[in-house]
């Protein structure tokens, strides 16, 4: 679990690719202070394991399933990706919560600037917009940030100097494929009311059990 607060911008040393996966190697500073193997850690808001680590990097690998979902695969050399910690029990949320587990990849079709504020405006896929609201969180490539406003196919959020100097957002431009994943509480909701009609059917009736409900669900 994360919060959307990203801790710093670690640097892409390589990204090896095999048959379905990838081996990814970044070098960071910050993080590597209690880094132990095995640890989870959001690299542009993907959670991914630390399969290795030395003086200034870790190591991690890609399943084919995340290099299918995310923007990881289209990492180069150089690039500079966001890095968090997972949160600890006791840490302040600063941002919301952020499982790591993105729900689709985004496209940024417009970037302008308001007084102190960047403002991007983002085109997600159904699956996100699903579970945008204004003044809703959400978080791209793993930071959180707050939904100015929204139309039926694109949301806008606004960066401050900090978070434009902080993350990977402020260097991104139109074009970009960014990670997208939703609000974790708007999606448990959204599951539960869309599933209501059908746990409210499979419901014993008020009989309660009897021998053919037992037949029914495989018992005898």
């Amino acid at each position: 679990m994360f919060t959307g607060l990203v801790e710093e911008k670690g640097k892409v040393i390589s990204l090896r690719r095999g048959a379905d996966s990838a081996h990814l190697k970044i070098g960071a500073s910050l993080v590597m202070e209690d880094m132990r193997l095995g640890d989870s850690i959001a690299v542009n808001g993907v959670c991914l394991t630390v399969s290795s680590r030395g003086t200034g990097f870790f190591t991690a690998d890609v399943m084919a399933e995340t290099l299918a979902k995310t923007n990881l695969g289209e990492l180069q050399p150089g690039d500079r990706v966001n890095l968090e910690r997972a949160l600890r029990l006791g840490d302040r949320l600063g941002g919301h919560l952020v499982s790591g587990h993105i729900d689709g990849v985004g496209v940024i079709v417009k970037k302008e600037r308001r007084d102190i504020a960047i403002l991007i405006t983002v085109a997600a896929p159904p699956q996100v917009m699903n579970y945008i609201i204004p003044k809703g969180s959400v978080a791209i490539d793993g930071t959180s940030l707050t939904v100015v406003d929204l139309a039926e196919e694109t949301f806008r959020v606004s960066l401050i100097p900090h978070t434009a100097d902080a993350t990977v957002l402020g260097g991104k431009k139109p074009g970009d494929r960014v990670n997208l994943e939703a609000d974790m509480i708007g999606k448990y909701v959204g599951w539960w009311l869309e599933t209501a009609g059908q746990r409210e059917r499979e419901k014993p009736q008020a009989g309660g059990i009897t021998m053919e409900l037992l037949s029914e669900r495989g018992f005898l």
